[in-house]
């Protein structure tokens, strides 16, 4: 059975935020739309993997020939531990790298500080023919920016509405922009901290400084919902992954790229060549 027959609500709609929106409604271990278990979950992930890999192979077939007029961006934001390095490796990863653009923005360097909180975004937009992968984005300049008051409030103010404009103006360019907050609870982050300083392999991913982030879940959650409800519009809406349940918050995401391909609807480039006539070149070569 593939994982569409699975879905008792698509994936876009199970997960897409509507207005009246609440996220301390949500269960981070709830599998919304998804009437699978984790067995079926991770069966119908492995089935997903071929048609993402054939619509992403005819995307980038389009860039290569410079005919291409569509691309998607998946923004992946979260706390730590919610599972954006494992939506990188077992989703995107199972399309071909050549065709994917992966951007982590990190503290902003001085250069970056003297522009508009956006200006280092703006370069990392994938070209057309691409897939753009934002693990972390410019959302960190709402969520860290407002809770650590790294900026004045004002200021982090003006930024939802240069969000909004800027998303927009990014969709206006043929860029399918998929928004997705991996939803894990805080006692789920305290079970995967603890299993990395448990584990020597596990310690590299370990940072002290989420030990106080922690201690401002709270804050951050509440940032999260204003970040949400601000900037999620018709053309860049936003989808709440519940994300304690590793198998499905993959699979979930894995559906929301292949819906964002199927509406592209890429097909293979036409040869701009006599097909029967460079085979009898061939032949005759």
């Amino acid at each position: 059975m593939s994982s569409k027959n699975r879905w008792s609500t698509p994936a876009a709609a199970a997960l897409s935020v509507e207005p009246g929106f609440r996220l301390a409604d949500v269960d981070p271990r709830s599998t919304p739309g998804y009437d699978g278990d984790k067995d079926d979950g991770k069966a119908d992930l492995e089935a997903g993997r071929a048609p993402l890999e054939a619509l992403q192979e005819r995307l980038f077939a389009q860039s290569v020939a410079g005919t291409a007029t569509g691309s998607v961006l998946l923004v992946l934001q979260a706390m730590d531990t919610a599972g954006k390095g494992g939506i990188v490796r077992h989703v995107v990863g199972a399309v071909d790298p050549q065709g994917v653009e992966l951007a982590s923005f990190k503290k902003p360097t001085a250069e970056e500080l003297a522009h508009d909180f956006l200006w280092r975004i703006e370069k990392r937009l994938p070209d057309a023919g691409r897939i753009g992968v934002f693990d972390r984005s410019h959302y960190e300049d709402v969520l860290i920016g407002r809770v650590r008051s790294l900026a004045p409030a004002d200021e982090i103010e003006r930024r939802y509405g240069a969000i909004v404009a800027f998303e927009a103006q990014a969709a206006e360019m043929g860029i399918r922009v998929v928004k997705v907050m991996l939803h894990i609870s805080k006692d789920e982050q305290r079970e995967r901290l603890a299993e990395r300083l448990d584990r020597p392999d596990k310690h590299w991913k370990y940072n002290p400084g989420d030990v106080d982030e922690r201690e401002l879940w709270d804050s951050y959650m509440d940032a999260y919902q204003v970040a949400i409800e601000r900037t999620s519009t018709p053309l860049a809406p936003w989808h709440v992954v519940p994300a304690d349940r590793k198998w499905y918050a993959r699979l979930a995401v894995q559906r929301l790229l292949i819906d964002a391909l199927e509406q592209i609807n890429p097909q293979w480039p036409a040869a701009d060549y006599d097909v029967e006539a460079e085979k009898k070149r061939l032949a005759a070569s």
